[in-house]
């Protein structure tokens, strides 16, 4: 690990005000990503700052919507009596994901910026453009059983980690940032970038930009939602095919979907076309796997990922069912 300065701070301003003017300058929150990556000399920040003291932790009715504080830790948001009412899918990605002990410690502005767990990024010995733009992509020709099948590039084909921001992305849910520009909304569909041909870019934030609150907005399919999560062990393990699903059936007919996928994607995949055949379709076997045809239909798969093209429909369908299905 490289030297660095450390530095706590209380209020929002004043973190926007270290970071944003410094290059080599980041936030430190629960630190359960960057503190691995820093001892791999995968990121070498000079100077952390730390915003764990920073009022962020509430989890609060605004108007229709629940706003979460950046700073609310995983395990709280899991457990919390309103998420898991109103958008229980929220409550069982984050439940899916990591271990107890980590999940008290990450945050959710932190869940949403974590790195991916591509082995040639986290090996500092092995070309990576998303780590060294223009080194090249070692997991192309590698071993790449666990990289993406949908949002891949010639330069880059990791997938993003996060549980949490595949259920959020179903919930249409809105991030609230503040940086030295001003205050920015922006919806969680907009806010990972696929790699093309800047890997290295990975959302939209500027440098310094800070995660104060992710807005979860009311809905009709909201409470009908579930996650189910495909992994190679039962626990503390990435997903190989994850789906977060949320449907409004009324009288055996679909009016509102909402399908994202994980493990498959270079960023939380929103799967446009399933939802598309499925609206105003009956809740049934039929509709469920064409659905999960159509989100599929674009996956490029690699030498030995291929597996995730059935994997992924099938956990699509058996999601569907959980919510919504009938005979």
């Amino acid at each position: 690990m490289q030297p660095f300065n450390y530095k706590k701070v209380g209020q929002a301003e004043n973190a926007v005000g270290l970071v944003a003017p410094d290059a080599q300058a980041s936030y430190l929150a629960g630190g359960t990503s960057l503190i691995d990556l820093m001892k791999l000399n995968v990121q070498t920040p000079t100077e952390l700052v730390d915003i764990n003291p920073l009022p962020l932790t509430k989890i609060e009715m605004q108007g229709n919507s629940v706003r979460i504080g950046a700073m609310a830790r995983n395990s709280d948001v899991a457990y919390n009596a309103m998420i898991q009412e109103r958008y229980p899918v929220l409550s069982e990605a984050l439940l899916s994901g990591a271990s107890p002990q980590l999940r008290n410690m990450a945050s959710v502005g932190g869940n949403l910026l974590q790195r991916t767990r591509c082995y040639y990024f986290r090996d500092t010995s092995m070309p990576c453009n998303k780590r060294v733009p223009g080194s090249g992509c070692a997991a192309i020709e590698g071993y790449n059983r666990i990289h993406a099948i949908l949002g891949g590039s010639d330069r880059c084909i990791a997938t993003h980690p996060s549980d949490m921001a595949v259920a959020m992305l179903a919930l249409d849910a809105v991030v609230q940032t503040r940086g030295p520009k001003g205050e920015r909304s922006i919806p969680l569909v907009d806010f990972h970038l696929v790699p093309g041909n800047t890997p290295e870019k990975e959302t939209v934030l500027q440098h310094g930009e800070l995660i104060v609150a992710v807005d979860l907005p009311a809905s009709n399919f909201a409470r009908r939602s579930h996650y189910l999560k495909v992994r190679d062990r039962a626990s503390y393990a990435f997903a190989m095919a994850s789906v977060a699903a949320a449907l409004d059936v009324q009288n055996g007919i679909i009016r509102a979907a909402r399908i994202a996928l994980g493990g498959v994607g270079t960023k939380p995949w929103r799967a446009y076309e399933a939802e598309k055949v499925l609206l105003n379709k009956p809740a049934n076997q039929a509709t469920f796997q064409a659905a999960a045809t159509a989100a599929l239909a674009g996956a490029k798969p690699q030498k030995y990922n291929g597996f995730k093209v059935e994997l992924a429909k099938r956990t699509i369908v058996k999601a569907l069912f959980t919510v919504g299905g009938i005979a």
